[in-house]
């Protein structure tokens, strides 16, 4: 199995169950279709970081390999694809992972047909759905991943925190958003609760307690879980007006169309004097914002150091991290697996 994601294994455990759940769903009606051939192609992409988080929490308190914790891990691709599908609805977002969001394809299919009615509530709708779906099947497949009662009972505890923590955190987003008045604590609260927990700590959690882990090795993956995840998610946020849309999935500078109030907004709009600050409020969430408008938003990000500031955010936390796991009471070979995901979460440059 490979040090890192374990994403081929991961991969053939959401084949499979999806393909368990296939027949079932087409029997209900052959219209559904479309709905599977929309989470088939969101689950051909993504990093797969939280099953291999889950899974190296497994090993990491003494666990061997086990088709049970795969599949356990697996389940929360489901929840990712769940929370995805939810995200691009909220943020009107056009591309997910390289390729039409779910709501754009169930609108496209909407026109295609030339039915009556607007296209657009119907795709948001179809979306939700298959949101709800993945929700619910995210739950099936963990309680469905052949591991003991007693441990998926112990999991179940850390599974249920970090849903309600991820619905918590994407509010506060929307609540960021609208209120225009956050600053850079705000932020960091939404990236808590919205991403680090979500992406990092709890899976990490998760792992460990089905593994029957100690209290001491749940709080030192939370040493180490917590600021990674923030460092994870502050990189994906400069990714995400710096990055490179084949490496992103998603077009150039769409976290400036959408109007993410990220930490780095924050940064830059606390440097920046009032006429670049009044630009960037102007800007932000402008959904026509061209390439020129991108670009002047960049250069004032760079130029009031904002950038400068986020990416020495990044080291810190990426520090606090890697210090944190070299004190952890873990097997050697997980924290060597969990050293090569600290650097593939936190060293992506633009």
């Amino acid at each position: 199995m490979s040090t890192r994601l374990i994403r081929k294994e991961v991969d053939e455990a959401l084949l499979a169950f999806v393909d368990r759940q296939r027949p079932g769903l087409l029997a209900i009606s052959d219209e559904l279709g479309p709905m599977l051939s929309a989470l088939d192609a969101l689950l051909a992409g993504g990093k797969r970081l939280r099953p291999a988080f889950c899974y190296w929490g497994w090993r990491g308190a003494g666990e061997g390999e086990s088709p049970g914790i795969v599949n356990a891990a697996a389940s929360l691709e489901l929840l990712q694809a769940s929370a995805l599908i939810h995200d691009d609805v909220m943020d009107s977002s056009d591309t997910r992972r390289g390729q039409p969001s779910a709501h754009r394809r169930f609108e496209a299919m909407h026109q295609e047909q030339g039915w009556p009615g607007a296209a657009v509530p119907f795709g948001a709708g179809a979306a939700i759905l298959l949101g709800d779906l993945c929700l619910a099947w995210s739950g099936e497949m963990y309680e469905s991943s052949a591991l003991d009662p007693d441990r998926l009972r112990r999991g179940r505890a850390f599974y249920d925190l970090m849903r309600t923590e991820v619905m918590a955190g994407q509010y506060l987003d929307m609540l960021e958003g609208t209120r225009d008045t956050g600053t850079v604590e705000t932020a960091l609260r939404v990236v808590e609760y919205k991403s680090a927990k979500y992406t990092i700590e709890r899976p990490l959690h998760m792992g460990a307690a089905l593994a029957g882990a100690s209290d001491e090795v749940i709080e030192a993956l939370s040493a180490y879980g917590r600021p990674l995840g923030i460092a994870f998610q502050l990189r994906d946020d400069v990714l995400g007006v710096f990055g490179d849309p084949a490496e992103t999935g998603k077009p150039a500078g769409d976290d400036l169309r959408e109007g993410k109030r990220t930490v780095l907004m924050a940064l830059t709009l606390e440097r920046a004097d009032p006429a670049a600050a009044a630009v960037v409020r102007r800007r932000l969430g402008d959904p026509a914002l061209d390439a020129a408008g991108v670009a002047g938003l960049r250069a004032i990000i760079e130029e009031t150091g904002g950038l400068a500031a986020c990416e020495a955010m990044i080291d810190r936390y990426a520090a606090e991290a890697a210090a944190a796991l070299d004190a952890a009471p873990l097997t050697g070979e997980a924290r060597q697996a969990l050293g090569e995901l600290t650097i593939a979460a936190t060293a992506r440059r633009v």
